[in-house]
């Protein structure tokens, strides 16, 4: 059958904010509030590291508050990265001072995009949904950020379950917070056609990774080859790339 080679990337990039050691988010935290330090330094390199692939899904990219200056940076990495097409979803919100949302970047132009609202003991979390490709053979890419606590990550993965669960050629990507053996993954495992990663990338902390959290999982009929770690400027996490194998037939209008 042929295929099509699709460059992705998911990436915390934490608002554009700096830790490089756990005590900076002591030292630190006041960046995770204020319109201060390199943040447009860590988009513009977020930008380029992004424009080297073809869609990236987004995570605590901010929407527009007085941390960032009231940059949308969805927006902004979408206009310097060199991608035509961009969608976000804000979830969680401080007042205006902070906001953040997870973020869809592409070169591709979706058929579809809809967000959805995750459960959870906290509210504040969500799924981007984009579509490419008509019919049940389109490409499906979910962006997502889960929960710390293992109980509402639990009910999220079933959300998302059964959204993905008809969905033949799809992608779910993000930061899950969470290794990828999780009792609660297997949700996702028994009920869709996503396949657990082949190897263990470790993606946090990025000073020094010893956690793989970060996933990008693909169902059966596509293939991930060399998924790899690279830096998100100033992240705490490490962003994740992978190079996939689509079939033509995922992606035809």
């Amino acid at each position: 059958m042929p295929t099509q080679r699709l460059r992705l990337l998911s990436a915390n990039i934490q608002a554009g904010s700096s830790t490089r050691r756990y005590s900076d988010y002591a030292t630190r935290s006041w960046s995770h509030v204020l319109p201060a330090g390199r943040k447009r330094d860590a988009l513009d390199t977020i930008a380029k590291l992004a424009g080297e692939h073809d869609i990236v899904g987004l995570q605590e990219s901010d929407p527009g508050s007085w941390r960032s200056g009231f940059t949308n940076q969805t927006h902004y990495l979408a206009e310097r990265g060199g991608f035509d097409y961009w969608s976000h979803q804000p979830n969680r919100r401080v007042g205006s001072v902070a906001s953040s949302a997870n973020g869809l970047l592409s070169k591709l132009e979706p058929v579809e995009v809809a967000d959805h609202p995750l459960p959870g003991r906290i509210s504040g979390r969500g799924v981007l949904l984009a579509k490419f490709g008509e019919g049940d053979d389109g490409l499906t890419i979910a962006v997502a950020h889960l929960s710390l606590g293992a109980q509402s990550r639990r009910s999220q993965l079933s959300f998302i379950a059964e959204l993905l669960q008809d969905h033949r050629h799809a992608v779910l990507m993000g930061d899950f917070n969470c290794v990828a053996d999780r009792p609660e993954m297997d949700i996702l495992y028994r009920n869709t056609d996503l396949q657990p990663p082949s190897c263990a990338v470790h993606t946090f902390p990025s000073w020094k990774p010893q956690r793989a959290i970060d996933h990008i999982l693909a169902t059966a009929p596509l293939r991930c080859q060399d998924m790899r770690a690279v830096p998100a400027a100033f992240s705490d996490h490490l962003a994740l790339s992978v190079d996939l194998e689509v079939p033509d037939i995922a992606l035809s209008r």
